[in-house]
Formats: structure tokens, C-alpha cells, sequence
């Protein structure tokens, strides 16, 4: 990959071997991401019915991963130092950066004295637009959302999803329950968000987490892709409240319904109205609400429902 301090252009790619590079005090890639911990061990005092007790606490670490694409850094987020491979492809397909998983050729790690870089090596095509998506947004006044530029970036064009899919309320519920006991790094310190990939029936198939639930959302769309799962049959379950993003990233990733365990913004239902999202929120226990295209919800699991595979290429 590029190092741009060293060539002056960072659209050049140093065609030299990582080993030819790192004689030369260039940036050494690797192709497994750097090992740190995901929590920290701190003494603190705890108060509960007015007494005082020393204990000790876990508590989330959370570091800056950069985003590189053919060598030109593109964002910097605050995440979780775990499953950064899955973040880094699914944050990729969930931006529209690529539009398929194919399109990324390898993503190797750099392990930096104050974070991690990423680097991801993708399809010359891809790089292009992004390359003309960054010339027509240079100077114009950030929105803080993943990296983009302007307004118009912000609210992009959404993918519709499967309108036909139907979904059984006792598979949310039964959902729901099985997620708390499923947030294995989230049981330890209570400061992590999670998503999770749930088959019709409530049964959770997959679960990412992090500190930032745009994250959690992005390592489990990056898992699924990598891993080939379909994305009809199944819905998205997020222990977050359903922003825009939120339901941006669950239409990206072809899930027909989103759930979330806080309530809805109404830019995000009126985003999911016109994909075809199923938003299910404040779902707590066997209570929960439908926002949208509440007709596709069932009182139990349709085994009958449309479930025909549709992997994310």
C-alpha cells in the first residue's frame, strides 16, 4: 500500500514489497489486525442503599481505526478493536464504497502508535468514483456522519428491499430475549452496542459488537458478507435507537426488517416507508411497536413466508 509522506501523491501506490518498504522506514501492512484489548481493568467505589465499596470495574476501550482506500485515508472512527476486518467490509457496502464484497481485493492493518489503519485495496472502478465523490465534496462544510462531506451526501438513494417478506411477532420476541445473553463483551463492561442477524423463527444466528452502534451495525453486515448469508428470511436487531443511519445500513444490507431496542427517528421511518423496511422499536420483553408496514407482521412465525436466499455478492 501507499505511504503518502514518503511518495507526496496519494493517489501513488509503492509498487515495493512490504519487507523492501520497512527497510526503508515505510508502513509495514500486515494481513492479520493487531491484537489489543477490548477492555481495561480500573478501581472504582460503588454506592448502592447509601454504602461504599471498593471494586473493581471493566471498562470498554475504544480506539481510532482509519479507513485507507488504495492507499488514500478516508475516515477515522472510534470503534471497538475487534472483528476491525468485518467493520472495514461492511462499513465499504454500507457507504456505498463498493457496491459488492468482490470488489474488495485484500484488507491488511497497520498498527499505528495512536490507533489502527485499515487499508483496502478495491476495484479500480471503485476507487474512481470515490476518488470523484472526494474532488466534488473538497471544501465543502462536514455533516460528522461516517465521513461525509455535504447534505446532499447524508440523505443518499436507498435500495428497496423485499416487500413480500413477512415476519412472525413471537420471532422478535423470541429474539430479543436470546440477545442479552449473546452480548458476551457487553456482559462484562455495559457500554457496548450490539447487532444481530435473527432467522425468522428468533433464532440468532449472528452477533457483532461495539462501541458505536453504526459500527456494530457495519461489523455484522461485513460478517455476513463475508461469510456468503442470505438476507432474506431474517431480520436485523440492534440494541440502539432506529436512526436514519441505522435503517440506511439495514436497507444497504438487503434486511427487510430492522429492530431496535429504542424508539425511531422520523427521518428514519420515512426512509424505511419508502425502501419497504419493517421497523419494529422499543421492543422490551413480549412488548414492541410497528412503525412501518405493520401489515407484513404475523401473531406467530410464518413458516410459510418468502425466504428464498439472496447472498450478498
Amino acid at each position: 500500500m501507499t505511504d503518502s509522506r514518503k511518495t507526496g501523491n496519494p493517489d501513488h501506490i509503492d509498487p515495493r514489497t512490504d519487507s523492501e518498504r520497512a527497510e526503508d522506514g515505510c508502513v509495514v501492512l500486515n494481513d492479520d489486525a493487531p491484537v489489543l484489548p477490548v477492555s481495561v481493568n480500573t478501581s472504582i467505589q460503588k454506592w448502592a442503599s447509601g454504602r461504599c465499596e471498593p471494586i473493581d470495574d471493566h471498562v470498554a476501550e475504544e480506539v481510532p481505526v482509519a479507513l485507507v482506500y488504495n492507499g488514500v485515508s478516508h475516515a477515522v472512527m472510534m470503534a471497538t478493536p475487534a472483528d476491525l476486518e468485518d467493520f472495514a467490509l461492511g462499513f465499504s457496502l454500507s457507504e456505498g464504497i463498493v457496491e459488492s464484497p468482490g470488489e474488495v481485493y485484500d484488507i491488511r492493518f497497520q498498527d499505528a502508535p495512536k490507533g489502527i489503519a485499515v487499508h483496502l485495496d478495491i476495484s479500480p472502478r471503485r476507487f474512481a468514483a470515490l476518488k470523484s465523490r472526494r474532488r466534488n465534496l473538497a471544501g465543502r462544510t462536514g455533516c460528522g456522519l461516517c465521513g461525509v462531506d455535504s447534505l446532499d451526501e447524508a440523505v443518499r438513494a436507498i435500495r428497496p428491499v423485499c416487500q413480500t417478506s413477512c415476519f412472525g411477532v413471537d420471532g422478535i420476541v423470541r429474539a430479543l430475549d436470546m440477545l442479552p445473553a449473546m452480548q458476551v463483551m457487553n456482559g462484562k463492561m455495559r457500554s457496548l452496542h450490539a447487532a444481530a442477524w435473527a432467522a425468522a423463527d428468533g433464532t440468532i444466528e449472528l452477533v457483532r459488537e461495539d462501541v458505536g452502534r453504526h459500527n456494530a451495525m457495519d461489523k455484522l453486515i461485513g460478517a455476513m458478507a463475508r461469510e456468503g448469508r442470505c438476507t432474506d428470511g431474517g431480520f436485523v436487531i440492534a440494541t440502539s435507537r432506529c436512526s436514519y443511519e441505522m435503517a440506511q445500513k439495514a436497507t444497504a444490507a438487503g434486511a427487510a426488517m430492522l429492530v431496535t431496542i429504542s424508539a425511531p427517528t422520523a427521518l428514519a421511518l420515512r426512509l424505511a416507508e419508502d425502501a419497504g423496511l419493517i421497523v419494529v422499536a422499543l421492543g422490551r420483553g413480549d412488548t414492541l411497536r410497528a412503525y412501518t408496514h405493520h401489515q407484513r407482521l404475523l401473531p406467530g412465525f410464518d413458516k410459510d413466508a418468502d425466504a428464498r436466499p439472496r447472498p450478498l455478492q
